[in-house]
This record gives structure tokens, C-alpha cells and sequence, in this order.
């Protein structure tokens, strides 16, 4: 059934199919239908641009952030590289805490060895199992002739001395541990002085002696052999000996060798 002809037709063919009939009417249909297609492009993107200004808008209107952070999907996720691992830094202000020698500090006395009565010339008594490990003190009382050795502020060892006279008295004082030599021979008297602890530079050591009544040193306390080997073993260069003339200490007693 004949109608009428299709607005697109119209558009192209104004004068009908007789206008395409030569070449001028043909090559302007073309113009024509360039001009149409252009204005269909045109108007497609003019209304998809409508489009998402509208979403802008709504989103804008709902309160949406599209700054906010998103989760990555998982795959992204477990692909993405972990941060690298950083070593902690100390703050450069720190400073390491300073060290104090355990024998500047206060010694007290935690216990004492059981010793009933004086100890006679040539005795001793050793006992560790008071304490196992801490800082060593060595104090000699000359006037009892007594030296104990304190270890972590237990009394381990006690034993007689022989100690200077005349004018080669045992100094008094606190004196560190210098030299350890387990064959020293004195060069002064080429006396042999085994298991020497050295108190001074003119001499004065703690060392193994033959301790019996009548006998002295030269200034150095003197202990018995086997005694003088076992203090040895726990004894530390830098170690205190405290020499007192009748300074005894008893349980709960203390002292700075420090001082």
C-alpha cells in the first residue's frame, strides 16, 4: 500500500528517485546524508553527557565522596608488594644505662659460714652452696687473722692468716685485684708465692703460705695452700679486699668498699 514517502527519504531525495537520476542530484543526497549523520552523532553525546551530569548531580545531592579510600578487590590485594620491613632505630638521645661496678656498691652480709670457735693456724672452712654465682668481696680482719671470702654477700670461705709486723706492716684499705698468677715467685725474696692475687704495686698480694703460729710475711696475708688455690678459681680481677684492723662484720652488717 503506496503512502507517503518516509521523513529520512524526504530529507535525502526532496525532488523523489528522479533526483538521483544525474550526477548534481546524486552528490547532493550524499551531502545530505552526511550532514544528517553528523547531527545524530551530535545529539547522541549531547544526551549522554545529560546522562552522567545527572549522576553527578544525584550523587552530589545523596553525599557521595568519590575521594573516599576504596578496599582493593581481592586479587589486587594479594598481588600488591607488603612495605618493607624497617629495623627499629633508638632514639639518639637514648643513652646506654651506666654500669656500676657491683663492688662500689654497699656490701651487705646475707650469711655466714658455720665455724664454732676461733680459727686455729692452718684452717679453713669452704662452703659454695650458699651461693652459686655474684660479685666476689674479700675481707680481712688483722686483729681476728681472719680472712673471708663473700660471694653475692654469702660467706664461702674463712680461713686463718699470717700477716705482716714491724716494718712491713699489711696495709689497711680497700684494694682492688691487679694481677692473678697461679706460679708467681717473689723477685724481691725469690720466695715462691702460689696462687698470687696482687692488692698493690710494692708487692702486697694475697698468695698461698705455710700458716702456722710464729710465722709472719713481708706485708702480704698469707693463706693455707689448698685455701689459697680455691679462692683463686671464684676470685676476678678488679674484685675488692677489704683490710681492717678489728672491723668485723656480722650478719646484716655492710660496707662500701667503694669508699
Amino acid at each position: 500500500m503506496a503512502g507517503k514517502p518516509a521523513w529520512w527519504r524526504k530529507a535525502l531525495w526532496p525532488n523523489g528517485k528522479d533526483g538521483l537520476k544525474t550526477r548534481q542530484g546524486r552528490q547532493a543526497a550524499w551531502r545530505r546524508l552526511a550532514v544528517l549523520g553528523a547531527g545524530a552523532c551530535a545529539t547522541g553525546l549531547a544526551i549522554l553527557l545529560a546522562f552522567h551530569v545527572g549522576q553527578d548531580l544525584a550523587r552530589s545531592l545523596a553525599g557521595g565522596d568519590d575521594d573516599a579510600p576504596q578496599a582493593l578487590p581481592t586479587a589486587l590485594a594479594e598481588a600488591a608488594p607488603a612495605p618493607a620491613a624497617q629495623a627499629a632505630i633508638p632514639p639518639a638521645a637514648a643513652a646506654p644505662a651506666a654500669q656500676t661496678p657491683a663492688a662500689d656498691t654497699p656490701f651487705v652480709v646475707k650469711s655466714v659460714l658455720k665455724i664454732d670457735g676461733p680459727i686455729r693456724f692452718g684452717q679453713f672452712y669452704w662452703d659454695e652452696s650458699q651461693s652459686q654465682a655474684g660479685p666476689v668481696v674479700i675481707t680481712v680482719d688483722l686483729t681476728a687473722r681472719v680472712l673471708s671470702v663473700f660471694r653475692d654477700g654469702h660467706e664461702i670461705g674463712a680461713t686463718a692468716i699470717l700477716k705482716g709486723y714491724g716494718d712491713k706492716p699489711t696495709p689497711l684499705g680497700v684494694f682492688p685485684i691487679t694481677q692473678k698468677d697461679a706460679t708467681h715467685v717473689s723477685n724481691l725474696y725469690d720466695a715462691p708465692m702460689p696462687w698470687m692475687l696482687r692488692l698493690t704495686n710494692d708487692g702486697v698480694s694475697i698468695h698461698g703460705s705455710k700458716v702456722e703460729k710464729g710465722y709472719a710475711t713481708n706485708g702480704c696475708v698469707g693463706v693455707p695452700d689448698e685455701f689459697a688455690k680455691r679462692l683463686f678459681k671464684v676470685a676476678s680481677l678488679g674484685d675488692k679486699v677489704i683490710i681492717t684492723d678489728g672491723k668485723r662484720l656480722g650478719l646484716g652488717g655492710s660496707i662500701n668498699p667503694g669508699a
